[in-house]
């Protein structure tokens, strides 16, 4: 892989630093004005990684690397800049903290309207998914990093805010996971509406009747439908008795905001998040808002945040309510998109939505989805490389492998970007509030990186880097040239000149963050224990049993008391042969290597005692 993300992250950190921070003030802010969600893009550019990637800590000063250092010398040494990001940190949770200390999660600056209309506060002071979901990734990250740096701090001033920023950041988390619990939506509808026949029209690539399709859906959907029914519709803004009816269909995800009449999510005596606002988004899921909320509730049943225990009690209880959210929704939708015994419905480009919208870039989403599934079912390499194909097509179509025409309208996924429209659901139709979603290509490579990592055929693994090697080259392409922002995103007419997008010198966190999630998936790959292979894990043992063999020969026929040159070879030898065997299984290849390595030598002793043939 081409692809090199240490020394990438480093680049960024360098220039994300050049482009926040003039000493003493963080600059906040950047192509779009400063929002909830843009800051902590902005933090996670730096946090992200750190919080990642062990070769890039922050948090241990002593342990920190010299380029590490090297690359954020503007904000310090490996004792100020921790001590930089706890304030900076700190002066974004009190940002966005209403007076009453209740968390904000406004949209602001990322709210579109069509040119002709203006939005007034009261739009753009709605809670939005996106924000919820951020800081998720946010405070996590928030939490693990001041634990640990914590412990090496003496002064009690410095303890103290310590602490003040893992209470905040604590609180912060709470309400945002709320917030998604709130906005989580199951959508009822007739098999006849227009939604039903929608859901039909997607899922039916064999050309069935219609009423079979029905039935079939309903079988397949039976155990979700009931577990939805069961526990998670408090809030979903459908009934129990709707989905009991065989002739109502459903989808499930996470609407753009918190759905109308959500009740108030009950919390343990003590615990308080502020004001929990009245819901007035559509009870109905959204592909992109699905998809942000379902990676950003990954992280809090991760690895690490179990290892380290970053979550507390009641933070555990809404953790388990929101997984249970996760699996259904990852559930519903991969079994929608591979539906069937033929084609999958995620394999017929581009992806329809119920309410008659299609786009690569909603089967770029959903993609996503499925690959988080088949992770969890344990799916095999046949059915993994068949989303890998879907990812490749995708790259062509989006015009990143394939060369875009005069006017090619693929060129909008990239500038301005997919639109979404936001519906109230007191005010459906009127279109005016909107969500411009333009992350394609980083979306895709992570997508890319992430399958590559997990399948096991070499062949298709290969492809998948090849792959992923062209999608970075196209981003790679897009880094802003100049100005404090150079090497940050996004410059789209720098790969493709027939956009006329507007030269901004002020860097997108909202691009450059996901830039980043790719790097750090790229540094999760690599960091990855090698694939193994059968043949050479079987080719190996075959090598290591001959060896062996050999090796004891040598120590039977040979001299007890020859020289310390030959015995240090034999001990050689056999150190190098228990190598081998010790990595038979996880480095087939490097066992393979040794083991030939250990015949030649070997042979060169079993030469050397043959007696010479004289010469007539």
């Amino acid at each position: 892989m081409q692809l090199q993300p240490r020394q990438q992250l480093l680049e960024i950190w360098r220039a994300t630093a050049r482009s926040s921070y003039t000493e003493p003030d963080w600059r906040w802010g950047g192509r779009s004005e400063a929002n909830s969600i843009s800051d902590a893009e902005q933090l996670l550019c730096l946090l992200g990684p750190t919080t990642e990637v062990p070769v890039l800590r922050l948090d241990r000063p002593d342990g920190t690397a010299d380029d590490v250092i090297a690359a954020l010398q503007r904000l310090g040494d490996s004792v100020e800049i921790p001590k930089l990001l706890v304030r900076v940190l700190t002066d974004y949770l009190r940002n966005y903290s209403a007076p009453d200390g209740t968390p904000v999660f406004h949209g602001r600056s990322y709210f579109t309207a069509p040119e002709d209309l203006a939005l007034d506060d009261d739009h753009l002071e709605l809670d939005v998914v996106d924000s919820f979901a951020v800081s998720v990734t946010l405070t996590v990250a928030v939490i693990g990093f001041v634990r640990v740096f914590r412990t090496v701090l003496t002064r009690e001033r410095l303890r103290a805010e310590a602490d003040e920023l893992e209470r905040l950041a604590s609180r912060r988390l709470t309400a945002a996971m709320v917030g998604l619990l709130r906005s989580f939506a199951v959508d009822v509808f007739s098999a006849d509406s227009d939604r039903g026949v929608e859901l039909c029209r997607l899922v039916n690539q064999e050309d069935l009747p219609t009423r079979q399709i029905v039935e079939e859906l309903y079988e397949t959907l039976r155990e979700i439908n009931a577990r939805l029914r069961d526990d998670v519709l408090i809030g979903s803004g459908a009934q129990g008795s709707e989905l009991d009816n065989p002739n109502r269909l459903f989808e499930c995800g996470w609407s753009w905001g918190i759905v109308k009449n959500a009740p108030v999510i009950d919390l343990a005596e003590g615990v308080d998040v502020g004001v929990q606002h009245e819901g007035v988004a559509q009870a109905a899921p959204y592909m992109y808002f699905t998809v942000v909320a379902v990676d950003a509730i990954q992280t809090l049943f991760s690895e690490r945040t179990r290892l380290l225990g970053l979550l507390d009690e009641t933070q555990l209880r809404l953790a388990q309510s929101l997984q249970l959210r996760w699996e259904l929704t990852l559930s519903y939708w991969s079994t929608i998109a591979t539906f069937g015994s033929g084609r999958w419905p995620l394999e017929d480009l581009p992806w329809r939505t119920t309410d008659g919208v299609d786009s690569d870039y909603l089967s770029l989403l959903v993609s996503g989805m499925v690959i988080q599934d088949l992770v969890t079912k344990r799916a095999s390499d046949a059915e993994l490389s068949r989303v890998g194909a879907v990812l490749e097509d995708l790259a062509g179509r989006a015009r990143i492998t394939r060369r875009p025409f005069v006017g090619d309208p693929a060129l909008e996924l990239h500038h301005p970007g997919f639109r979404i429209g936001l519906e109230l659901q007191d005010q459906p139709g009127k279109g005016y509030l909107g969500w411009t979603a333009a992350d394609f290509s980083p979306q895709l490579l992570r997508r890319s990186l992430n399958l590559a990592r997990l399948i096991a055929d070499n062949a298709g693994r290969s492809r998948l880097l090849d792959l992923s090697d062209e999608i970075w080259a196209h981003l790679f392409s897009r880094r802003i040239p100049e100005g404090e922002a150079r090497g940050l995103w996004d410059r789209p007419s720098l790969a493709y000149p027939q956009l006329d997008d507007d030269p901004d010198p002020a860097p997108s966190w909202y691009f450059t963050k996901r830039v980043v999630d790719c790097l750090v998936a790229a540094a999760r790959l690599i960091d990855s224990p090698p694939q193994r292979s059968d043949q050479l894990t079987r080719l190996a043992a075959d090598l290591i049993v001959e060896a062996d063999h050999l090796f004891d020969q040598e120590m039977l026929n040979g001299s007890s008391d020859s020289g310390r040159p030959l015995q240090a070879e034999r001990e050689q030898i056999q150190v190098l042969l228990q190598r081998a065997r010790s990595v038979r299984r996880t480095q087939p290849g490097t066992a393979v290597s040794i083991a030939q390595a250990v015949l030649r030598r070997l042979d060169k002793l079993s030469a050397a005692r043959r007696p010479a043939k004289g010469i007539n």
